[in-house]
């Protein structure tokens, strides 16, 4: 049995990631929102999976969707050891207001909370907070970097030990042990300590999905986990060895920073099956929903005026959406000399994220190739649609892995940071 085991999340969407998946007919449309995702991340709590992540919106992009720390929070009340990652935009919060729901939730669930955090790459968000354009991309990232000193910073307002409860002298806390930070920047003052205190994993745990120039620095200087979208696993060796070195080079233990590619899985009993699956899936893409989604992923351009069987055409480098997607989408459409249509094909349900179709023997096979050839740590599984997705994942692939020793049978700690294998910050 190998001693290193992989790291498995699940990335949840209401209806699932595929972009026809909510016109699927066993799809549920009515449910309370609640109601579904508790069952899936009940699904993946039996199946011991690292955590659940949540991306957000703070604008309408698609279906509609739960604000996600109360989502959260909800959940950690009917969850136990399962890691809980939510995303909380820098661009659009102010770090005090960020520091103080994620160490809540951290402190409800026990130590299992993750924040992720991310540069608003939807331009449309700018309107519902005054602003008459998005903020540009240097700007986000310069602000990002400085938000991450603040929260952090206010996280660490607490030492481990600083409440003491002695009644008899009247003294909650020890005062000695208690900061205030009066940070001073360019973009904040934020005086204050946190009145919130740390948790059995310290604070939570620092998640970033940026694969920029930017977005990997940034990564580099401060996240503990990344999720990336990489298409092969060459690109995905690639990006590992660069970012590895970058943490070095921060002056970071290496394994002190986590890379989960997404994985959209389509699972069958046989490959038949998962062919059959996947078809099902495509047949439903409506265009204007494709070439919605493929506009946004390359970087918030519209592209309806262009002909859906000719080419991609040049764009100009993106400064509202993600610069790291627009690359991996233009170049995919070049080599492969891929019309617009084949394009949003293509990444109507991985979007731009490596992608298997087959049997369960068939993924874990490639699953393990990427985790034992410097390409991942783990996986951030994309369920195809919900139900089935998940648990045809966590019923066929996770018992697979087990049984290579590539993943837990059971959890062996109760934070996320045990989970990973982080140590207590």
């Amino acid at each position: 049995m190998s001693q290193k085991q992989m790291h498995i999340g699940a990335f949840m969407m209401r209806y699932g990631h595929h972009v026809a998946a909510w016109r699927q007919p066993q799809t549920d449309l009515h449910s309370n929102p609640f109601q579904v995702f508790l069952q899936q991340v009940k699904t993946a709590e039996r199946a011991h999976l690292d955590a659940v992540f949540f991306a957000d919106s703070v604008a309408l992009t698609g279906a509609p969707a739960l604000e996600p720390l109360t989502l959260l929070s909800a959940l950690a009340a009917s969850t136990e050891k399962i890691g809980l990652i939510g995303t909380a935009t820098t661009t659009y919060n102010e770090p005090y207001t960020v520091a103080r729901q994620f160490a809540s939730l951290d402190l409800i669930s026990n130590g299992r909370a993750g924040w992720n955090l991310v540069t608003s790459d939807n331009a449309a968000e700018a309107a519902n907070f005054g602003r008459a354009q998005h903020v540009g991309h240097a700007e986000r990232y310069a602000r990002a970097r400085e938000f991450h000193q603040v929260v952090t910073g206010l996280w660490n307002s607490w030492d481990h030990d600083a409440l003491v409860y002695d009644k008899s002298a009247a003294l909650p806390y020890d005062p000695a042990k208690l900061h205030k930070l009066n940070y001073q920047g360019e973009h904040f003052n934020v005086a204050g300590p946190l009145n919130v205190v740390r948790s059995a994993q310290g604070r939570p745990v620092v998640v970033q999905a940026g694969s920029s120039e930017t977005g990997r620095d940034l990564a580099a200087a401060t996240a503990e986990l990344v999720f990336t979208a990489q298409p092969s696993l060459a690109k995905a060796q690639a990006f590992y060895r660069d970012l590895k070195q970058r943490v070095v080079a921060a002056g970071r233990d290496p394994a002190s920073l986590k890379i989960m590619p997404g994985l959209f899985a389509v699972v069958g009993e046989t490959q038949q099956e998962a062919e059959r699956k996947f078809a099902e899936l495509q047949s439903q893409i409506e265009p204007a929903a494709g070439l919605a989604l493929l506009g946004r992923m390359i970087g918030n351009f519209d592209l309806s005026g262009y002909p859906l069987d000719g080419p991609l055409p040049e764009l100009p480098e993106t400064n509202d959406g993600q610069r790291s997607r627009q690359q991996l989408l233009t170049e995919l459409a070049q080599g492969e000399n891929l019309s617009i249509r084949q394009l949003y094909e293509r990444i109507a349900g991985g979007r731009g994220h490596f992608t298997v179709v087959g049997t369960a023997s068939q993924i874990a096979d490639q699953m393990q190739a990427w985790f034992e050839q410097g390409a991942a740590d783990g996986f951030n599984f994309m369920t195809p649609a919900f139900p089935g997705g998940l648990e045809d994942f966590t019923t066929l692939v996770i018992p697979e892995l087990q049984r290579r020793g590539l993943f837990r049978t059971h959890y062996s700690g109760n934070t996320l940071r045990e989970h990973l294998g982080l140590a207590i910050a």
